[in-house]
């Protein structure tokens, strides 16, 4: 399953009030007990309704193997909730305190070069440790214990970011778990020795306890070794996700469960898809990378998570007031951005918008990271917008509860594809999987068409054109999966280095894109590569960069749609198009960045019968997202320019946002209007 089946959203204290979730990560422990007032008054300013409590309070919480201190917490859950202010309380398991690495040092994570991460920073614990595991579960079930009555605990946040920084660890007990995990998928030796190919390079296992982790070796380790471990390492979090909700879920059995999930940029340890099945709702962590697709990628990762969810509400757990202090150059955010970041994850599905941090810290390694209430204080333009968001998002209550409206056309995101493409030992070690989806997603908001971004084992039914760029991995199952939409009236469309391997890495013969060849009616006998710099021009004008592939069309129904130019394979085809009935596949040989894909999306839409849903004039200026609940049907406009335009052309009643509240028709510039429309 790609989400999650048992969906429920948070137990608030008063139930029967229909509200978007607004508020922090919030870590009284950091200031004296005089601040805490302050910081109710001025939640309840900026509309707050919750906050996330005790993420990195294990060391308060337990500060020796035999002492318990939970006074401090228990008076700040009770202000907070005198003041309605609900708490989605951590575990606190996130960062072990220093008595116990300091006792256990065996829990401490291993790199692949068998060097030991220290103490000093946070998440020094190895996902496989049964000893961690021992002390952290002891926790949760205490924690669990003491608040399982507590009317203001509306969720349980387990740990906090699992792998952002020990997804892999190359230990002796993480070896001992990964070939339990190989038995578990193999069965057999035999079955893993034709799965890795180990009769290459006399690899040939005849005991399970030869079998290590890909530690740093003399040259390339096993490819499918390396596939599995990635895969091994995902499920290891999610196992130790699985085991703290366990007993959440027995003890609290009312109280629902998340994690935060880090569906941004190049996070590509977790596949998501997966563990969204252990949820009761999804919770997503974003930061924004500045770029030339800074919101672009806000709004395919908002995209993706909302479609993790199955299309359920989902919670943004964290995002950023202005700038963050982990990247080279922390810039401020651009006026109007703080709203039009977080409305754009509420257009995807979010049903709350909460920041990391409430207070700005004065000290610790954060302490330059913004936040609600940053170092000025409240007499600030930034605490002055947090406020006018939460108002905001008071009006936006009709829209609780609605589910994101599926597109008709979809770009498929498949983690192991991720993974393969980026090992070692490939024709290119420039390929960047997601930045070809998310060039894809750019070149769907700038023609203005909808496209939802969906996991890869996700159905494909209802939707007429998928978009499914460097599908590198294609199982069998897949395969058919692909061939039965097109054959069905489907549209698909694929790319380089698509098709090329199976399940285990294995390549499919007979020629390039391999699983893949038949259904496009294409072959390609060697990969095409571009050296840094060389470029492969087409006849509309475009130029591809880091791929070209040499194609052949092997069926009549194979027509070709460009044309390379220049280079090797002057003359030879750069897109194609098979028709199969009623549907078609298509193959772009190289990469030809959003601004290049334009005219190609908008050939392979119109080919599929796919239009904007908005006016010719906002196409690409304008992104649409909808959402769609018992209330009526509800259009988020959001103003992808730094200039203010015209939406009057796009019928509903303005319902919120940053655009036409003075009564014209002016989206500003990074605004945000809501429209709610009959359905």
């Amino acid at each position: 399953m790609t989400h999650t089946t048992h969906h429920r959203w948070l137990r608030w204290p008063s139930p029967d009030t229909k509200r978007l979730a607004f508020g922090a990560d919030y870590n009284p422990e950091q200031w004296p007990r005089e601040v805490w007032t302050e910081d109710v008054r001025l939640m309840r300013e900026a509309g707050v309704n919750i906050v996330s409590l005790a993420i990195f309070s294990w060391a308060r919480i337990q500060p020796a193997r035999d002492s318990w201190d939970f006074s401090w917490l228990d008076d700040i859950i009770g202000l907070l909730h005198a003041n309605g202010i609900a708490v989605d309380l951590a575990t606190a398991t996130a960062s072990p305190p220093p008595w116990l690495a300091a006792e256990h040092p065996e829990i401490l994570p291993v790199t692949q070069n068998g060097e030991t991460l220290w103490p000093g920073g946070r998440q020094h614990w190895r996902p496989t440790s049964p000893v961690f595991r021992e002390h952290a579960l002891t926790l949760v079930r205490t924690m669990a214990e003491r608040y399982k009555d507590h009317p203001a605990v509306c969720a349980w946040h387990v740990s906090n970011e699992l792998g952002c920084h020990n997804i892999y660890d190359y230990s002796d007990d993480a070896a001992a778990a990964f070939r339990n995990w190989l038995q578990d998928r193999y069965g057999t030796l035999e079955e893993l020795n034709t799965a890795w190919g180990t009769d290459f390079w006399s690899q040939r296992y005849a005991d399970w306890n030869h079998i290590l982790p890909p530690r740093k070796a003399a040259s390339y380790p096993n490819p499918t070794q390396q596939l599995d471990f990635k895969r091994f390492s995902s499920d290891s979090l999610r196992d130790y996700l699985r085991a703290e909700r366990r007993i959440l879920s027995s003890i609290t059995p009312d109280i629902p469960v998340t994690t935060n999930f880090m569906v941004m940029g190049e996070t590509k340890g977790m596949d998501y898809s997966a563990w969204a099945a252990d949820v009761d709702f999804v919770s997503n962590d974003h930061y924004v990378v500045p770029g030339p697709q800074d919101h672009d990628e806000l709004s395919f990762s908002a995209n993706l998570t909302g479609n993790i969810a199955g299309g359920n509400p989902w919670f943004l757990m964290e995002h950023s007031t202005s700038a963050v202090n982990w990247q080279p150059v922390n810039t401020p955010k651009k006026p109007g951005a703080l709203a039009r970041d977080s409305l754009t994850h509420v257009a995807h599905g979010a049903d709350a918008v909460c920041f990391f941090q409430w207070r700005q810290s004065r000290a610790g390694a954060e302490k330059y990271h913004s936040a609600m209430v940053s170092h000025a204080g409240s007499d600030s333009r930034l605490f002055r917008d947090v406020t006018a968001l939460g108002r905001t998002l008071g009006e936006l209550s009709p829209v609780t509860g609605s589910r994101r409206e599926p597109a008709r056309a979809a770009i498929l995101f498949d983690w192991d594809s991720w993974w393969a493409s980026e090992l070692d030992s490939h024709p290119s070690d420039r390929l960047r999987y997601r930045q070809e989806a998310l060039d894809w997603y750019s070149a769907f908001l700038a023609t203005g068409i909808r496209a939802d971004v969906l996991p890869a084992a996700a159905s494909l039914d209802g939707y007429q054109l998928v978009i499914a760029p460097v599908l590198h991995v294609v199982p069998a199952e897949l395969r058919s999966r692909l061939t039965a939409f097109v054959e069905s009236g489907g549209h698909l469309v694929t790319t380089y280095f698509s098709g090329i391997v199976d399940q285990n890495d294995h390549v499919w013969l007979g020629g390039y894109p391999g699983a893949l060849s038949d259904l496009l009616g294409i072959r390609v006998e060697e990969f095409g590569p571009l050296a840094p710099g060389e470029e492969a021009r087409l006849d509309d004008g475009s130029t591809g960069t880091l791929w070209a592939d040499s194609v052949a069309t092997t069926s009549a129904e194979t027509k070709i749609l460009r044309r390379f130019t220049s280079g090797d394979h002057a003359g030879e085809p750069a897109v194609t198009r098979r028709s199969v009935g009623s549907g078609s596949a298509g193959y772009v040989a190289t990469r030809l960045g959003s601004a290049g894909l334009v005219p190609v999306l908008r050939e392979f839409a119109g080919l599929a019968g796919v239009e904007s849903e908005l006016p010719a004039e906002l196409c690409g200026a304008v992104e649409l997202a909808v959402r769609t609940g018992e209330d009526g049907r509800f259009l988020f406009l959001i103003n992808r320019t730094d200039q203010a335009v015209d939406i009057s052309a796009v019928p509903g009643a303005v319902l919120a946002g940053t655009g036409p509240g003075d009564g014209t028709a002016k989206l500003a510039a990074r605004g945000v209007a809501v429209l709610k429309s009959p359905k």
